[in-house]
């Protein structure tokens, strides 16, 4: 599917394609929240979270918060349904990789939508227009990790 159809799925009167200011998740958009304690060494896991749960996605929100050289970072998991999408194909200020665990999709990035399964890595600069898309036929879960260097905020 070329960008331009790939954007036609994504109407919605809900959402506006920005990120929200604050350490909340708005439209399963998550913004790295550069203010708050820096992030503490440790793990957390699966069980420690409560998911946000909107139109056929589960968002897991581990990380979201300042560390030693970054001015925010930003870190979770997702799992969509079949036919899901988190949100539209959106763009903000901090850098993002997402790596597909399971299942397949798409992945739009920057003008260019790929075909996706496990071990697939997406990178994406910041203010890069980029989205995925659960199109297969079982729960497609993946992680994303963003993050805003110091002396880029």
């Amino acid at each position: 599917m070329c960008g331009a159809k790939q954007h036609a799925r994504y109407h919605s009167p809900f959402y506006n394609r920005s990120v929200p200011e604050v350490n909340e998740v708005v439209n399963n958009v998550v913004a790295a929240k550069a203010a708050g304690p820096k992030l503490e060494d440790g793990v957390i896991e699966l069980r420690q979270r409560a998911p946000v749960l909107e139109g056929g996605t589960a968002v897991y929100l581990h990380y979201n918060g300042p560390t030693d050289q970054l001015h925010a970072m930003c870190t979770g998991m997702c799992v969509l349904d079949p036919g899901a999408t988190p949100h539209p194909p959106h763009r903000h200020p901090e850098e993002e990789i997402m790596i597909v665990s399971e299942g397949n999709g798409e992945i739009y990035c920057d003008g260019k939508t790929t075909q996706v399964g496990p071990g697939a890595i997406m990178y994406c600069a910041g203010q890069t227009e980029h989205g995925i898309t659960n199109t297969g036929k079982a729960p497609m879960t993946f992680f994303w990790s963003k993050w805003l260097a110091k002396g880029f905020e």
